[in-house]
């Protein structure tokens, strides 16, 4: 039995305005200053970005005081800093709350709204959005869905079970549903099921199929025939990055909005006119707390091309 003393735990993270602080302990170097780290390490930060943080206080240490310019480097150091972007634009879209206790929110989420900040998104994320509305800066997504899918996203609303909603999804024990409008595929037959190897592509942020072993799965039906598109109801076995909007452009029907695949289309900042029409409908799964079963729907409903 050990008679070193237990070292206290960290304090939680800060929180400015729904945006929790970023941390990286510094690796080893030969940096006279935080600062002249920092600077090595976030090549594309200006040292004045940097500064100017710096003397607002939002570069700190894990005990939470600040860290000025002239703090000497130590291999080892935890730092947390909050990412800012200039000017951040607004998302005019709201979120829904469908279901709130003291273990788990699940929320309505709309186009264009990123889950987590990343890029250019920071203040303007879904998860900035619910800290600041329920004041819990222990809120955390337990999975993703890309920032054009609109729909059903369940977070965590407490430390302590987080890891057993995370296994739902790990352990494959959450039925995910999810409707998708895009052209006809009237020679195949229906209900398929699309398994292929998924990997990044080019640029960074797309994926592609690749040969090998399969690690993505989604289950594809028909909902409705119309004229000139169809509604599709998806079902993904796994949960890989863009897996059910590459597997659609794959099979030749694109989801309708689609500026991915099967080719990079991009649009301006700000422009709103085509959202993608995937949506994630519906999750349901046995509560891992007292066995409850549990059925989440969409509020929202796509939009059949006129």
């Amino acid at each position: 039995m050990s008679d070193q003393p237990t070292p206290a735990p960290l304090p939680a993270r800060p929180v400015r305005d729904g945006v929790v602080a970023s941390t990286v302990h510094l690796p080893p170097g030969p940096w006279p200053t935080v600062l002249d780290g920092l600077c090595a390490l976030f090549p594309t930060v200006p040292s004045e970005h940097w500064r100017d943080r710096m003397a607002r206080g939002l570069v700190l240490d894990a005990h939470g005081q600040p860290i000025g310019p002239l703090q000497r480097y130590r291999p080892g150091l935890c730092v947390r800093y909050f990412r800012e972007v200039p000017a951040e634009p607004p998302i005019p879209f709201a979120e829904g709350i469908v279901h709130v206790d003291r273990h788990l929110i699940v929320v309505d989420k709309p186009p264009f709204l990123p889950v987590v900040p990343a890029g250019s998104h920071v203040g303007e994320t879904l998860l900035a959005r619910l800290i600041r509305r329920f004041d819990n800066p222990d809120l955390a997504p337990l999975h993703r869905i890309d920032r054009a899918t609109r729909g059903l996203v369940m977070f965590s609303a407490d430390p302590h079970t987080r890891a057993r909603y995370q296994a739902l999804f790990r352990d494959r024990h959450i039925d995910k549903r999810y409707e998708a409008i895009a052209a006809p595929l009237p020679t195949l037959q229906f209900p398929l099921t699309r398994a292929t190897r998924l990997a990044a592509g080019e640029p960074f942020f797309r994926m592609q199929e690749i040969d090998g072993p399969a690690n993505s799965e989604t289950q594809v039906d028909v909902i409705a025939r119309g004229p000139t598109h169809w509604r599709y109801a998806l079902r993904p076995v796994t949960g890989r990055k863009h897996q059910l909007r590459v597997h659609m452009a794959a099979l030749g029907a694109a989801i309708l909005g689609e500026d991915l695949y099967p080719r990079l289309d991009p649009r301006p900042p700000g422009d709103y006119g085509r959202p993608l029409q995937l949506l994630a409908q519906g999750l349901s799964f046995a509560d891992p707390i007292d066995g409850t079963p549990r059925r989440f729907v969409s509020w929202q409903a796509l939009v059949d091309p006129a």
